[in-house]
């Protein structure tokens, strides 16, 4: 999967808004390239908190480096699963991951794998979503979209 193919069906999903940092958005330089999905189906700008689901296109130095994300052609998607499928995909629980931290391999392309900054949170992510992992990426990006829109209140 590109990351193209996954911002296509994001962008399929009902209500789900994407936003690419870049000079002039309003974002901070260290995100430009790197796009963020929200559940937002009143397009209201102002009531985007926190993506479900993110693609990250390079390191953030001194902060998101453990992935290697300088490497020629390769970018991460992030995906907020929720504590009970990040213990099913990962075998234990997201508090658990700091014991388990150093064990990661987390440069390691087309697997799901813990984040190596927010699994605490409940996030995975994959490096280049290939043969392994593309037939789970779409599930697991349809069930995080069904729990943004449960978690949705509209802004009156």
């Amino acid at each position: 999967m590109t990351e193209n193919d996954i911002a296509d069906f994001m962008t399929g999903l009902p209500g789900v808004v994407a936003f690419t940092a870049a000079e002039g958005t309003g974002a901070p330089r260290a995100a430009w390239g790197d796009t963020f999905f929200f559940y937002d189906p009143d397009d209201d700008p102002s009531a985007r908190q926190m993506p479900f689901a993110t693609i990250v296109v390079k390191d953030y130095e001194g902060f998101d480096t453990a992935s290697g994300l300088d490497r020629p052609g390769v970018f991460r998607l992030n995906v907020a699963v929720g504590r009970a499928a990040f213990g099913e995909l990962l075998g234990y629980p997201p508090a658990a991951h700091a014991g388990r931290h150093e064990t990661v391999d987390y440069r390691a392309l087309d697997r799901i794998l813990p984040h190596p900054v927010y699994a605490a949170q409940s996030w995975v992510c994959v490096l280049n979503p290939g043969e392994a992992t593309a037939p789970r990426v779409p599930a697991l990006l349809t069930a995080a979209h069904a729990r943004a829109a449960a978690r949705h209140r509209p802004r009156t």
